[in-house]
């Protein structure tokens, strides 16, 4: 039996969003703050800049973690590697190798309380269930998920689109029926939702940064020959095709 205490019911916590196990917090003010860094604070604040956490609970979902993520926990909480023998820990070493996500994600179950560590990115919460069970996830974005859902190395359709498009050629997919949580540099309420169906999508930059695992991904010219391409001045663009969504920032992160 334990009970939490100015933590989640603090009056300076926002609780931004719940979906499945997961809680989202922010932070509204940084009140640990010397006067040296007082108008760092006062600025980030008025930027939308706060710290964000992710609380668990683990009675609804085990959970599967980025390596790393986890700062507490309280109660009946049991920590696995999540590996399953020999072949699954070459399969989960080789996913992680060519995706740049850590090899061994520790699972957590119980019927408690896990705190994830805090950041300054924007947290996002999936239902894969909306993605029709499938969804791919561009480097760096995954966060923790619900346990349930399978994990899984997705190649890109021709080689040209990691060369080309300045893009590794896996990426990490999900797929089954639970919540997937993200960290973003992009806030939800900028991110823009394409759905298509039997369409095509075709983006000049790395803005997406997640979609359909129903959907193929390939590098293209934007015109139909070189020539055209050059007189277009877009050159290759990202091309996704087939039914599905598609999650894109508006602006690529530090470029303007």
């Amino acid at each position: 039996m334990y009970t939490i205490r100015n933590f989640a019911d603090n009056d300076d916590i926002k609780t931004l969003m719940e979906m499945g196990p997961f809680k989202v917090i922010e932070y509204q003010r940084d009140l640990s703050v010397m006067p040296s860094d007082a108008m760092l604070a006062y600025y980030c604040n008025e930027m939308n800049v706060r710290k964000r956490q992710v609380i668990c609970d683990l009675s609804k979902a085990g959970i599967t973690l980025q390596a790393g993520a986890m700062q507490w926990t309280v109660g009946d909480v049991k920590a696995t590697t999540g590996v399953k023998g020999m072949g699954d820990l070459f399969t989960k070493a080789l996913r992680g190798s060519v995706t740049g996500e850590s090899a061994i994600k520790p699972e957590y179950v119980g019927s408690g309380t896990l705190v994830l560590e805090p950041t300054y990115k924007h947290i996002l919460l999936i239902d894969v269930a909306d993605w029709n069970g499938s969804i791919v996830l561009d480097d760096g974005l995954f966060l923790a998920c619900d346990s349930r859902l399978k994990h899984k190395t997705v190649m890109r359709s021709n080689f040209s689109s990691a060369v080309a498009g300045n893009e590794g050629l896996f990426n990490l997919g999900i797929q089954g029926n639970g919540i997937l949580c993200l960290e973003s540099e992009c806030p939800r309420e900028e991110l823009i939702e394409i759905t298509l169906e039997n369409d095509v999508l075709k983006v000049d930059g790395n803005n997406a940064i997640a979609w359909s695992g129903s959907l193929d991904f390939t590098v293209e010219r934007s015109g139909k020959t070189l020539v055209g391409s050059a007189a277009s001045g877009e050159g290759l663009v990202n091309v996704y095709r087939g039914t599905g969504k598609v999650l894109m920032a508006p602006v690529i992160k530090g470029i303007v």
